[in-house]
């Protein structure tokens, strides 16, 4: 065992190692601190990648974060999107003085899953409420009907500024009607890949359209 070969050796040997054993925990300390910062810092630059590796390396902690509040499987996958959505398009909001970027992911989405509850709860609660049927919505006038044209030029012009990979993703999965897995098979590629280049589609999508109907307004 460890701590016999130290008492054999001695005093000085349990000197050293006493003395080695803080320093060696700083600089790990100090290596995770970096790599968030980095990773922030690359996020705020716009790096794909960077997303990537923190759903690779992350990704699994804030689901099991998100499905102790929610208990759903596919709740707790659509939080885990909507999480590192957020991340993407608002990398600012993390600050990596304030703790580990895994916790802060966690932190949201557990929050996210809260609201989830209890918009759901809400939603049960006007159900029960309510005895009255739902009025039927009038029909779309020209200017609803142009309005939604428009929407869908913006949302198909976002589209084609996507990367090929991702903009293929979308197409199979959005316009084809696929499942995740069917685009997957469809486009060569594995299932995980697939399942990247969506969220990193989404997310830029969310960016790109923001910015286009700001402009437009």
């Amino acid at each position: 065992m460890l701590t016999a070969g130290l008492l054999e050796e001695g005093p000085a040997a349990r000197v050293v190692a006493d003395h080695c054993r803080p320093a060696y925990d700083r600089v790990s300390l100090q290596r995770v601190g970096d790599s968030d910062v980095l990773l922030a810092a690359r996020l705020g630059a716009g790096d794909d990648r960077a997303l990537s590796e923190a759903f690779d390396r992350l990704g699994p902690a804030v689901y099991a974060g998100a499905l102790r509040v929610l208990g759903d499987a596919a709740a707790a996958q659509d939080v885990v999107q909507d999480v590192f959505v957020e991340l993407w398009s608002h990398p600012g909001r993390y600050d990596p003085g304030a703790g580990p970027l895994r916790a802060y992911l966690v932190l949201l989405a557990r929050h996210r899953a809260v609201d989830l509850v209890r918009s759901e709860l809400r939603r049960v609660a006007r159900q029960e409420n309510s005895y009255r049927l739902v009025p039927r919505l009038p029909d779309p006038t020209p200017l609803d009907e142009a309005m939604v044209s428009e929407a869908a030029a913006a949302v198909r012009a976002a589209v084609q500024r996507l990367p090929a990979g991702q903009r293929q993703m979308v197409e199979l999965a959005y316009f084809g009607g696929l499942t995740c897995r069917e685009a997957a098979k469809a486009a060569g590629i594995p299932e995980g890949t697939a399942k990247s280049r969506l969220r990193l589609a989404l997310a830029k999508l969310e960016t790109l359209l923001d910015r286009e109907f700001l402009e437009s307004s």
